[in-house]
């Protein structure tokens, strides 16, 4: 049995029969979570956030103002989206084509960060402890660790799973680079351009 409390709603937000919401969650202002959402313990959607049939949340998950997931999104564990980020699902809209049949997958994998008014295009994924700096319009899968920026977004450096920003030295081609965290001291390995946790 969960130690956590039952979820709280405030009394301007709707969670239809048929969602699932985890203990310890919290949705705020003028939310409306529908039929068929999962969203697990310790969430937190602030106001105006909707999410919709088909999506998943994972343990931890905050989520700002003014933010609609749409069906086709899943965020695993610990995932951060800023306030009034972007989620789409077709590629190809038209108001007088149906397209529900073809939405595409989303997928933000654990701890990473979407940056205030970023714009996540449907079918990539965004890695592990990855970060999207504000206003970035993602187009393309983003690696673990990886920081990006601008429109379209590209790779502009990397960070540690605590936020702080990486800078890994190239000893030269084909080399890898060893970087310690300054704020947790993690350590991490960057080797071909993927950067992964060093070996304890």
């Amino acid at each position: 049995m969960s130690s956590l409390p039952a979820p709280f709603v405030h009394e301007s937000a709707y969670v239809d029969e048929g969602a699932r919401v985890g203990d310890g969650t919290k949705i705020w202002h003028f939310c409306h979570v529908m039929p068929g959402a999962v969203i697990g313990e310790r969430c937190n959607l602030g106001q105006n956030v909707v999410v919709m049939p088909g999506t998943k949340l994972g343990n931890n998950v905050k989520v700002q103002n003014n933010v609609s997931i749409y069906e086709g999104v899943e965020l695993e564990d610990d995932v951060f989206c800023g306030p009034s980020m972007v989620f789409t699902n077709v590629i190809n809209p038209r108001s007088h084509v149906s397209r529900k049949d073809e939405y595409k997958r989303t997928l933000v994998r654990r701890g990473a960060s979407i940056g205030a008014n970023a714009t996540i295009v449907c079918g990539v994924t965004l890695g592990e402890y990855a970060f999207v700096g504000a206003g970035a319009v993602v187009t393309r899968d983003v690696p673990a660790y990886a920081v990006v920026t601008g429109v379209p977004a590209r790779r502009s450096g990397w960070a540690c799973q605590c936020g702080e920003m990486l800078r890994p030295e190239l000893g030269g081609q084909g080399s890898e680079a060893r970087v310690t965290c300054p704020a947790c001291g993690t350590r991490y390995v960057l080797e071909d351009d993927v950067l992964r946790r060093a070996p304890e």
